[in-house]
C-alpha cells in the first residue's frame, strides 16, 4: 500500500502540483524582481506581523481542533480533591455523572487532625524573636520564617481570635460523643481537642506563647493525629475503589482499558497525591503512565470539568501531532507528548549541558545545628 509521503514523492513537480490542484508557477527568474521590489516596499514591522500572523493562524486552528475534541473524549474520570475526599466524574459519549463517594468519617477525621495547624495559623503572625533553640531549628529556614511572623511578638492581637477558635473546640468536644464515630477515632478527636483548648488556656491567660509549648503541644497529640489519618486514609481507600469499581462494570472491559484520569489538584498535593495513588490500581497498568494525569493549580478552577477536559484534549491531540508533526526526531516527538518545553533540549545545549538535572531539595542547614535561625 502506497503512503502519502510515497505517493507524492513518485510524481513529478509539474505532476504532483496538477495533482494537488495547483497550476505551474512562473520560472524563479520572471518572479525574482517582483518578489524583490514587493519586499522592499514593505515596512520590518509589516513583514514581521505577516511572520507573527502565521503563529496566530496556527493557534485559531489548533484552538478549533481542541474545542472539538473535547466532544469526543471518552471514557474520561476527572477528580476534584476537595475537604470531602474528592469529587468524582464520569464522562462518556452518553454524557457525565458526580458524586462524592468517600465517606463522612474522612472529613471528620481530618477536621479534628488540622486543630494543631489551626491554633498555629493564628499566632503565626506574632512569633517574632520568640522561637527557642529547637532541635529542629537548622530546618527552618530563616528568611522564610521572618516573613511569616509579619506582626512582631509585642502585639496581644492574637488572643481574641485564639480564643474564638478555642469556642469551636469546646463545642466539639461537648458533642463529640454523639456524632457516633468509631471507638478509636472518638478518643483521640477528644485528646486533640483538649490538647488545643489547654493550650489556648495557658497562652490566653499568660498573654504570651512561644515555639517550645506550641511544640510541646502538637507533639503530644501527634500519635491522635496518626490515627485520625489511618482511618481518613481508610474511608478514602473504600470510597475511590467502590467507585471505580462501579463505573468500570458501567463502562465496559474493552472501553475501560483506554480511561483516561485527571486529577485536580493544588501545588502543595500534586506529588503523591492521595486520589492519585488510589486510582491508579485501578486502571489499566500498560497504560497509568500516560493516561492519568495530575493537574496541579494555584486554587481550584471556576469549571473544574471543562478544565480537566480542555487540559485533556490537548495532550491527546499533541501525542498525535508529535509523532506526525516530528517523524524523523522521536526525542522532540516525545517532548510534544510530554510536559518538556520543545526548546529545553537546545537550550541546555546552548547552556552546556545536554542533561536535566534534577532539583536538589532544599537545604536550610546555613546555621550550626540546635541554633535558632531568628536573630534576637
Amino acid at each position: 500500500m502506497a503512503t502519502r509521503r510515497g505517493f507524492i514523492g513518485s510524481a513529478t513537480g509539474i505532476g504532483t502540483a496538477t495533482l494537488l490542484g495547483y497550476s505551474a508557477s512562473p520560472s524563479h527568474a520572471a518572479t525574482a524582481g517582483a518578489d524583490t521590489a514587493a519586499a522592499e516596499a514593505v515596512s520590518q514591522q509589516t513583514a514581521r506581523s505577516s511572520l507573527l500572523a502565521v503563529n496566530a493562524g496556527m493557534r485559531a486552528n489548533y484552538a478549533v481542533l481542541k474545542s472539538e475534541l473535547i466532544k469526543h473524549l471518552s471514557p474520561v474520570v476527572v477528580v476534584q480533591n476537595d475537604a470531602k475526599g474528592g469529587r468524582f466524574t464520569l464522562v462518556t459519549k452518553d454524557g457525565q455523572q458526580s458524586t462524592n463517594p468517600v465517606s463522612e468519617t474522612f472529613e471528620l477525621a481530618k477536621s479534628i487532625a488540622h486543630v494543631p495547624l489551626g491554633i498555629f495559623s493564628v499566632i503565626a503572625p506574632y512569633l517574632a524573636n520568640k522561637v527557642p533553640n529547637l532541635p529542629n531549628a537548622n530546618r527552618i529556614d530563616a528568611h522564610d520564617l521572618v516573613m511569616v511572623a509579619f506582626n512582631g511578638s509585642t502585639s496581644t492581637a492574637w488572643i481574641e481570635p485564639l480564643q474564638a477558635y478555642a469556642t469551636k473546640l469546646a463545642t466539639a468536644r461537648r458533642q463529640l460523643a454523639s456524632a457516633n464515630l468509631p471507638a478509636a477515632l472518638t478518643t483521640s478527636c477528644g485528646n486533640i481537642l483538649d490538647g488545643g483548648q489547654k493550650f489556648i488556656s495557658a497562652s490566653v491567660a499568660a498573654k504570651k506563647f512561644d515555639m517550645a509549648s506550641f511544640e510541646t503541644f502538637s507533639g503530644s497529640v501527634y500519635p491522635d493525629i496518626r490515627t485520625n489519618m489511618e482511618h481518613a486514609s481508610q474511608a478514602q481507600i473504600k470510597g475511590v475503589q467502590d467507585i471505580m469499581k462501579t463505573w468500570r462494570a458501567k463502562v465496559g472491559e474493552e472501553a475501560w482499558t483506554d480511561l483516561y484520569c485527571v486529577v485536580l489538584s493544588q501545588w502543595t498535593t500534586s506529588v503523591l497525591n492521595q486520589n492519585t495513588i488510589i486510582i491508579k490500581d485501578c486502571m489499566n497498568a500498560a497504560k497509568v503512565a500516560t493516561h492519568l494525569i495530575d493537574l496541579p493549580g494555584l486554587e481550584p478552577p471556576a469549571d473544574p470539568i471543562f478544565t480537566a477536559l480542555d487540559n485533556l484534549a490537548r495532550i491527546v491531540q499533541d501525542n498525535i501531532a508529535a509523532e506526525m508533526v516530528f517523524p524523523k526526531d522521536t526525542k522532540v516527538a516525545d517532548a510534544l507528548k510530554g510536559q518538556q518545553d520543545l526548546l529545553s533540549d537546545e537550550i541546555l545545549i546552548q547552556l552546556g549541558s545536554n542533561t536535566t538535572t534534577p532539583m536538589a531539595a532544599p537545604n536550610y542547614n546555613s546555621v550550626a545545628s540546635g541554633v535558632c535561625p531568628v536573630p534576637h
